[in-house]
């Protein structure tokens, strides 16, 4: 980005590194200098808790209310039936309405760790309020006519999908027409001039707000945060277990916190500045450490990102048990350092060939039956790929290798 943002938000966004692109950077600021602004993120209900992928677009909606602005979540409620295209392979599973509201009743519990809500704060909207009640034929006569199929056929996240010759159904195909739908729903509603969403929300950004100019003539801003990807090319929010689930019923806080503690040394400050709120110059400092060092910035990321969600109570009583599994082997555990020679990782090294090498298993037979029985976790991420590639970057300081539940090791280089 080459303007240079002079409202509170903006440049939060550009600093922190959250923003991909903007449909008009200075005319989005000018609006925010004379503020309040009101934006909205959609969430449509697929599951039954947000996951860390959503964290990045949370953590802007947060920054948006502590600049004085007004955020809108957006439960998709209706969309949800339909059912979001954008760059996948294959339909979604269609779910019924008591499916959806259950996802909803549990994704909104995350929202209220993170925004205020009520007295004119955040607002918690869902948009079957609006959409459930459309007559299909004024519907398409008052908006279809505004959409063009060649436009439309253009979007990367469709054009993907056809260049690949999967199919597209007619109900996946409205779904862009919907979401654009929401957009002038809410300008009209409640006077809301920005959608934010990942880059992948671009195509159906513009919609909204091409809709929005046409029926309205109404000025709207759309605003997209990067697509993330771990420094080591998985996609943010998955682990080897699955996803990283943000409603503590569904992963522990411990497990969360364990999340960020494995943090990859290259990522690091790139999470402290996205993931928390800690000053940028602090972020830039932990990212700078080394060595063994770099762990104090891992812990502290951890601690951050797990008191925002479950509390510092929780983030506490992580790092505790974690001190406990790690240096002193963890109740009924038996901790002990096995050794890995430099040498093995000259070639390539296998999870499988490393479990052997260390002598935590006896043979290759036993290492491949214990991960295709789901028994291996390394630092307690399951493990399910015998040719998962081990190196020295995922080693570190050590690796925590537990077979079963009682059965821990320290894989250490030497």
């Amino acid at each position: 980005m080459t303007y240079q943002p002079k409202s509170d938000f903006l440049q939060i966004m550009s600093e922190r590194g959250y923003l991909a692109d903007c449909t008009d950077y200075e005319g989005l600021d000018k609006a925010l200098l004379a503020g309040p602004v009101t934006a909205y993120i959609g969430y449509d209900a697929t599951a039954a808790s947000l996951h860390v992928g959503h964290l990045l677009n949370i953590m802007m909606l947060r920054w948006l209310q502590k600049t004085g602005n007004q955020p809108i979540t957006l439960m998709g409620g209706g969309t949800t039936k339909v059912g979001d295209p954008s760059f996948r392979a294959d339909e979604r599973p269609l779910l019924d309405d008591a499916a959806i509201q259950g996802n909803i009743d549990g994704m909104q519990q995350v929202f209220a760790r993170y925004l205020v809500y009520g007295d004119g704060q955040a607002l918690m909207l869902n948009n079957a309020e609006w959409l459930d009640g459309l007559n299909y034929l004024e519907f398409l006569r008052d908006i279809g006519r505004h959409f063009s199929v060649n436009r439309m056929l253009s979007f990367e996240s469709v054009k993907s999908r056809l260049d690949r010759e999967q199919s597209l159904s007619f109900l996946e195909f409205n779904y862009m027409i919907l979401q654009a739908y929401d957009f002038l729903e809410l300008n009209r509603r409640y006077g809301c001039q920005l959608q934010m969403g990942g880059s992948d929300q671009w195509g159906n950004i513009v919609n909204g707000i091409d809709l929005t100019r046409r029926v309205d003539d109404k000025v709207i801003w759309g605003l997209t945060s990067p697509l993330l990807t771990t420094s080591d090319g998985r996609k943010m929010g998955k682990s080897q277990g699955g996803a990283v689930w943000l409603n503590g019923g569904m992963l522990s806080p411990y497990e969360f916190w364990q999340f960020w503690r494995n943090t990859t040394d290259a990522d690091v400050g790139r999470f402290l500045k996205l993931y928390t709120e800690l000053p940028v110059e602090e972020c830039n400092r932990l990212a700078g450490l080394q060595g063994s060092e770099i762990n104090e910035a891992k812990i502290r990321l951890a601690n951050e990102v797990t008191t925002l969600l479950h509390g510092a109570d929780a983030a506490a009583s992580a790092e505790a048990t974690a001190r406990e599994v790690f240096e002193q082997g963890g109740t009924g555990g038996d901790l002990e350092v096995a050794l890995l020679p430099a040498d093995a990782l000259d070639d390539g090294l296998s999870v499988v060939q490393m479990l052997v090498k260390t002598g935590i298993t006896t043979s290759g037979k036993e290492a491949k039956r214990l991960i295709a029985e789901g028994g291996l976790r390394l630092n307690n991420d399951s493990v399910s790929d015998p040719l998962l590639p081990v190196d020295a970057e995922m080693i570190g300081d050590g690796l925590k290798v537990s077979v079963g539940r009682k059965k821990h090791r320290m894989v250490r280089i030497g």
